[in-house]
């Protein structure tokens, strides 16, 4: 079971509700992991390795790469001022507090204004809080079960330029295994959207970190969330969040004096009139909105807006404008809209001939057309549903989720579950060094 983050949220409006996380499980690399346990006892040296996300290419550095030194960022030698230790953080376990930025960050192609640090070697980046911190929405240097609060040498602490933030877990040490030492690891975000994890001190190898308390995780992921209003219950709503997409990182790479250098892919999102929209040729498909003025693939944190003021249908009805100037008898066109192809045929029937054999003919024809038409329309619904059943993120699985999400498996969390939790606090007056106590939610 994932560990819970409780967050402590103010009174905002009686419209608090369920929030439900559905996470897509994705196919593990188990010839990485038994390599690395095959060399457990061997120096690692890595070279520099490119890897595609989709949304980010990535590159690994190893101890013996020059670069790996130039991607750390030493704080102790910046401006003191500009350095602030966070004393909760420092100083507690299963906490996680919100942070300013003062640059527009790019993350996923959306621009984001602040986030939420955390104790377990994360940042949180998600707008709406909840109890699931650790599920999506993360930018994970080392996410572990942390606590800085056995060490009086522990510190968490960030740098902001203006340009570039620095987040540092410095001399963490793991709550369930003490004795393993201490961890030093940065979380370096760029005002360009690079973002760089750079590690000093690595005691042991990650894989051997236990995530029965918490989870362990190397990487970026992002969700978008969608509101379900119930109508049992006036005043209530049900947030559900969708993991789009997620980059996970080799941990056996994470060693002493390594990093991992991730460069963003450009998205729909970053254009801004139709022409360049259509005419793109990035890896996704992206397609305009007139309503909103905005390109997008349908899968972004505006998945709501963009379902809510008919953007698909938009589209569909476009093609099909455009299908009826081409054909007058024949109707055939493809919406690409949402990986989701609609196809519709329409033929004019054709008149029917005075010969009694050939009415005859027509008639077992017509039999074993519909048969086969039934044959292949069952044939269809098992592929679709063996699909949907292996593609939760697909656009037809999240058009049913959307809208019978009851009759769909969710993680809900609830109110007074008896999971550990964590406490979000308010960064307004307690950025300062000292140990601070703060209530428990």
């Amino acid at each position: 079971l994932m560990s819970l983050y409780q967050i402590k949220q103010h009174d905002e409006t009686s419209q608090s509700a369920h929030i439900s996380v559905v996470r897509t499980d994705f196919q593990r690399c188990f010839l990485s992991l038994w390599v690395s346990h095959a060399l457990k006892k061997t120096c690692f040296i890595y070279l520099q390795d490119d890897t595609d996300h989709n949304y980010y290419t990535s590159r690994t550095y190893g101890p013996t790469d020059p670069v790996t030194k130039e991607l750390w960022v030493n704080i102790d030698q910046m401006e003191k001022e500009k350095v602030k230790i966070h004393g909760i953080l420092s100083n507690t376990h299963r906490q996680a507090a919100r942070v300013n930025l003062s640059f527009d960050f790019p993350f996923y192609g959306h621009f984001l204004k602040e986030i939420t640090v955390a104790t377990g070697g994360f940042i949180y980046t998600g707008e709406v809080v909840h109890r699931m911190l650790t599920a999506t929405q993360y930018i994970a240097p080392l996410m572990a079960n942390f606590d800085p609060s056995v060490s009086r040498n522990s510190t968490v602490r960030y740098f902001d330029n203006g340009t570039t933030l620095v987040v540092q877990w410095d001399n963490v040490h793991l709550q369930d295994t003490y004795d393993l030492g201490s961890f030093t690891f940065q979380a370096i975000l760029h005002s360009d959207g690079r973002i760089v994890f750079s590690y000093k001190e690595i005691p042991v190898s990650v894989m051997q970190i236990s995530s029965a308390n918490h989870p362990v995780k190397v990487g970026l992921s992002d969700a978008f969330v969608v509101v379900h209003r119930i109508q049992q219950i006036p005043n209530v709503r049900r947030r559900t969040i969708y993991e789009y997409h997620r980059v996970e990182l080799s941990m056996s790479k994470v060693t002493n004096m390594s990093a991992f250098e991730m460069f963003p892919l450009p998205t729909c999102l970053q254009y801004r009139s139709c022409a360049t929209c259509i005419n793109t040729e990035i890896t996704f498909n992206c397609t305009w909105c007139n309503k909103l003025q905005r390109c997008s693939s349908g899968f972004d944190r505006h998945r709501q807006d963009w379902v809510d003021n008919g953007c698909p249908d938009e589209l569909i009805s476009a093609l099909k404008y455009r299908s009826l100037l081409e054909a007058d008898s024949n109707l055939h066109f493809k919406s690409l809209a949402d990986d989701t192809k609609i196809a519709l045929h329409l033929k004019d029937n054709g008149a029917s001939t005075s010969d009694s054999t050939a009415e005859k003919k027509g008639v077992h024809t017509g039999l074993i057309v519909g048969i086969l038409l039934v044959v292949i329309v069952i044939a269809a619904g098992l592929l679709v549903t063996f699909y949907m059943y292996h593609h939760p993120t697909s656009a037809a699985s999240l058009f049913l989720i959307e809208r019978r999400p009851s009759r769909w498996p969710a993680m809900k969390f609830r109110r007074g579950s008896g999971h550990p939790a964590y406490a979000e606090v308010e960064p307004v007056g307690q950025e300062k060094e000292g140990f601070i106590v703060s209530e428990q939610c």
